[in-house]
């Protein structure tokens, strides 16, 4: 892998330094569809709304589900609750509609998806969702993302495209190895790639990473850019025991993945 491409600062204490913890949590599980709590949240501001939309994942004894939630100020939530049956998981939402649909990436697990890929549904309410549309799929043969691919955090709109940063895994005898890949997107027809950077950009390396609760795992899912000074902050979890952060300049991702 490039210099050039990985991701540059990673920190697994500044980003626990910043926090505050709060009381209670926004999300606690409160019927049998969410019986063993969410995970891996992704959270988007969509102006239309004039709210955050949150969408993670709900376990219960049917399997893991795609649930949605909104927050206008992270400390009162309205639950909207499953917008997708078990079992799908890895979901984000676009901020604004395409073609007048709202668009949900996610990972279903049908006969469509059995390879554990990426595609998307559209919705004209955030309730009903039409039937999931290829987006893309893990490679073919003995690549670090031949496994299994999902999404990170919700793909950030660029003048070039939807960047889609994504978690590829491959099973090694060891064990599943988590890494991060990035993508490009139309960002009329996301369910056209234009890009999609052959290495990944972030894997597991430090002790944090490899050692935990889930070893040799890199898994994000939020990210947030400052136009400012273009540096795009990406917040993962390392070996499912960490809270950790990684910075690099968007626009060297950007130029990575388009070449």
């Amino acid at each position: 892998m490039s210099d050039a491409i990985r991701i540059g600062t990673r920190s697994s204490e500044l980003a626990l330094r910043q926090a505050r913890l709060v009381p209670a949590a926004l999300l606690e599980p409160g019927v049998e569809s969410e019986l063993w709590g969410f995970e891996d949240a992704r959270v988007v501001f969509v102006p239309e709304l004039e709210c955050w939309v949150i969408t993670c994942t709900a376990y219960g004894p049917a399997g893991p589900a795609v649930y949605l939630a909104t927050t206008e100020d992270f400390r009162s939530v309205l639950r909207h609750g499953i917008i997708r049956q078990p079992e799908d998981k890895n979901a984000a939402l676009l901020p604004h509609r395409i073609d007048g649909k709202w668009v949900l990436l996610h990972r279903p697990k049908t006969e469509f998806g059995s390879r554990g890929e990426i595609l998307l549904s559209r919705s004209a309410d955030l309730e009903s969702w039409s039937a999931p549309e290829q987006v893309m799929r893990p490679r073919e043969g003995a690549w670090w993302d031949a496994g299994r691919i999902g999404i990170g955090p919700p793909p950030l709109e660029t003048e070039h495209g939807w960047l889609l940063i994504y978690h590829g895994v491959k099973e090694m005898v060891g064990g599943a190895v988590y890494r991060v890949g990035l993508a490009l997107l139309d960002r009329d027809q996301p369910t056209t790639v234009l890009h999609r950077l052959p290495e990944w950009v972030l894997g597991p390396d430090a002790p944090y990473e490899r050692t935990g609760d889930v070893p040799n795992t890199v898994f994000p899912c939020g990210a947030i850019h400052d136009p400012a000074t273009d540096v795009l902050r990406m917040y993962y979890g390392a070996a499912d025991t960490s809270i950790c952060l990684a910075t690099a300049r968007l626009g060297d991702l950007l130029g990575a993945v388009r070449a």
